[in-house]
């Protein structure tokens, strides 16, 4: 995986700065008598993620946003840019379906590992719904296409939309839809009362419902029984499956044994898990560390990072605990391993940049390479960023009937 995640990372920012150069402004695209723009990449590696295979020596022939043909002989149009690829693997988009980027810098920094679609899981600011997700999936600006979630709960706590009866549940749901929001993320402190409302309007308006542990839904397996669609974490399996909430002492570890009975609940509900192992492992190797905090502020990367996260990592606390969570976050390795092998569709995530370490862009990367040190294969790997985030996107879209949720803007 490491040499393909190497390749990826070199060919990235050429194929996005390619497409980009070639893709006219979105209100030309729309126009009738627009020229149609062509980019050919020769002599690519594809991984075209249909099933585990790569083809050798091809060449990808994109017109305007769309890739138009894809063989070993295409013939090449007249004035399309010509991008040599020999010794480069192409492959689909990368997606991060859990991060909680605020700016167009974050995007385009996205977009430089290759990473073409995003899902915000809350907290993000009016005009970055508004504006900027607008922006970006009208190709006015370069950068992923965005979805974003609102995070819901049912207390001010954690900074959510506070939402408390089944009456303000279907409000929010209704907000939500007007917004432009393509989901509803769920969160600790709701009511079971109003986690049903919110499933129920999501089902009636076209937002599904995804997220983290309902502490008074009793169990995931309630919530996913419910119509939950995405569990946002791999780890929420141990706050609300393995252990009761009251029963966690927030270091131990289920036994392998309990694994089956987890895998065998998901299939029943035909749910998607977040495989997002570098957000627990980022969490467990500074936990009591405040050395590892210190190295990631100095690390390169930090020039890409937001001020505004230079100031907080800091202030995150995770150095401050005591105890050692890296029994845990090799437990996740076997449980994520065990979804894969039973066919549950895993998607990637990493939670940037709002955990110390985690930087936008190349932790997916690095996500990838957990993924496969847990013993993925490398399909099964690269499938979490690309052929199961589009899996679980379309299933999310046929859960919609017509919402503007998922409109060009």
């Amino acid at each position: 995986m490491r040499s393909v995640l190497t390749a990826l990372r070199r060919l990235a920012c050429l194929i996005c700065l390619a497409v980009f150069a070639t893709m006219p402004p979105a209100h030309a695209r729309q126009a009738a008598s627009a020229p149609i723009t062509r980019a050919a990449f020769v002599n690519a590696n594809v991984v075209p993620m249909d099933r585990e295979r790569v083809l050798r020596g091809q060449t990808v022939l994109v017109e305007n946003d769309r890739i138009a043909a894809i063989g070993p002989r295409i013939a090449i149009p007249a004035g399309a840019r010509r991008i040599d690829a020999r010794n480069m693997w192409l492959s689909p988009g990368l997606a991060d379906l859990h991060t909680h980027v605020q700016t167009r810098d974050d995007l385009a920094i996205y977009l430089s590992y290759g990473v073409t679609t995003v899902l915000h899981m809350g907290e993000a600011s009016n005009a970055f719904v508004g504006r900027t997700r607008i922006a970006a999936n009208t190709a006015a600006i370069p950068a992923p296409h965005v979805y974003v979630a609102l995070a819901v709960d049912g207390s001010p706590r954690y900074g959510h939309l506070v939402v408390t009866t089944a009456e303000e549940a279907r409000a929010a749901v209704l907000l939500a839809r007007a917004n432009g929001y393509a989901f509803i993320k769920v969160y600790n402190n709701l009511s079971a009362e109003a986690f049903a409302a919110l499933t129920a309007a999501g089902r009636e308006l076209g937002i599904p419902v995804i997220g983290h542990t309902v502490t008074a839904m009793g169990g995931l397996e309630r919530q996913l029984a419910g119509g939950q669609l995405l569990v946002a974490h791999a780890e929420e399996f141990i706050y609300s499956h393995f252990f009761a909430p009251a029963a966690d002492s927030g270091q131990r570890v289920p036994p392998d044994s309990a694994i089956p009975g987890a895998v065998a609940m998901v299939k029943r509900h035909d749910a998607f898990v977040a495989a997002d192992l570098v957000t627990y492992r980022a969490i467990a190797g500074q936990w009591g560390k405040p050395a590892i905090v210190r190295e990631s502020l100095a690390s390169p990367e930090i020039r890409l990072l937001s001020p505004r996260y230079r100031l907080e990592w800091p202030l995150a606390g995770y150095d401050t605990r005591q105890g050692d969570l890296m029994p845990r976050a090799a437990f996740l390795g076997r449980l994520v391993k065990a979804f894969a092998d039973a066919g549950i569709p895993l998607v990637a995530g990493s939670d940037a940049p709002t955990i110390p370490g985690v930087f936008v862009g190349s932790s997916l990367h690095d996500n990838l390479a957990l993924l496969e040190a847990a013993g993925l294969t490398r399909y099964q790997a690269l499938a979490t960023a690309t052929r199961n985030a589009g899996a679980f996107l379309v299933r999310a879209r046929t859960r919609s009937p017509g919402s503007c949720a998922w409109g060009p803007a």
